[in-house]
């Protein structure tokens, strides 16, 4: 093995099911195998996660593939570059509103994602006071949520005014009718579904590509400096994906995520049998065969960025960014 530039690390993550293959790494082992110690750091928000990992405080983390672009263009106001080697999730997020909003908008079970969304933006353009919230501003829950809404009125989605809340408070938030609906990853849709208070009326996959969602990211400078590092956690990372994919018995995985608090509900084949298999298919299918990073996914993200907040950056400007966005392995470390 080649000299780890550094052994104790701290990465964070936001609790959700697609941190799942960064703490099965540390579970099995597989992170001590790669001469790694990790401690892994519970975050509160993604704005927390993303200042601490600019800063220093953490070494890597479980970060939206947005926030990478964003970072590189200078628009999150801290202006670190941010690289990634390893994609985590790709495009799992769901679209939920209130039940009773749901039952009053006339929206059925059976109903596709532009049926949902000419039902809703018919009650915001008879100015009912609806209210939704994504989990960060860069993100593809963000554009997913924009999207939707575009499928009916393309300019009320570029002028609504959405809320912001951390994936954890996502349930309360509707619980307490903060907000009205939400665009989150798992498991906070099935929760809020399974207490009574809201239904899935839209699924990403079928509004937006299939791009990254969460990738492993770490700043360019601490990426630089680390390669032995890197080619470490990425190993470890990969490995626990390839498990993950081709285990049969998920009952381990789904105790530790009971034990990190992120499923803190009930939810059992006998009583909740398609939520219960529907979050265990979410967590082999990940990924596909190969977790790399693409420069497709991340232009369209600042197509994305572009649509909505009226940037101006030509193709090359385009190509470039996304790019930068990618950690490139050094051959020295191959």
């Amino acid at each position: 093995m080649s000299t780890l530039e550094k052994t104790e690390l701290n990465i964070g993550y936001i609790p959700l099911l697609d941190c799942v293959a960064i703490l099965w790494a540390e579970k099995q082992g597989y992170f001590a195998e790669q001469g790694l110690t990790i401690n892994l750091i519970r975050e509160a928000s993604w704005s927390s996660l993303r200042d601490r990992l600019a800063y220093g405080f953490l070494d890597a983390a479980h970060c939206l593939s947005a926030m990478l672009p964003a970072a590189a263009l200078g628009t999150d106001q801290l202006q670190v570059a941010l690289q990634t080697p390893l994609v985590l999730s790709v495009n799992q997020a769901f679209i939920s509103l209130r039940q009773d909003l749901c039952y009053e908008l006339g929206i059925q079970p059976g109903d596709d994602e532009e049926s949902t969304s000419k039902k809703l933006v018919q009650a915001l353009q008879q100015n009912h006071p609806i209210n939704l919230a994504y989990v960060y501003k860069y993100s593809i829950h963000h554009y997913c949520l924009k999207e939707w809404l575009a499928l009916t009125d393309p300019q009320l989605a570029k002028n609504i005014q959405l809320m912001t809340s951390p994936p954890p408070s996502m349930v309360k938030g509707i619980a307490e009718q903060v907000f009205d609906g939400f665009c989150v990853g798992e498991p906070w849709n099935i929760q809020a579904k399974l207490e009574g208070y809201s239904f899935i009326v839209a699924a990403s996959q079928n509004v937006i590509p299939k791009v990254a969602d969460k990738v492993l990211a770490m700043t360019q400078e601490w990426a630089e400096q680390h390669p032995f590092t890197v080619e470490a956690v990425v190993k470890a990372v990969q490995k626990a994906q390839n498990d993950l994919k081709q285990r049969n018995d998920l009952s381990d995985v789904w105790n530790m995520l009971v034990d990190y608090q992120i499923i803190q509900f009930e939810c059992s084949a006998q009583r909740h049998v398609y939520d219960f298999y529907k979050i265990k298919n979410i967590i082999r299918n990940f990924v596909g065969e190969i977790a790399q990073p693409k420069v497709d996914d991340f232009i369209w993200l600042l197509q994305q960025m572009q649509k909505w907040e009226n940037l101006d950056l030509s193709v090359d400007d385009q190509l470039q960014i996304a790019q930068s966005c990618i950690y490139q392995q050094e051959s020295s470390t191959v």
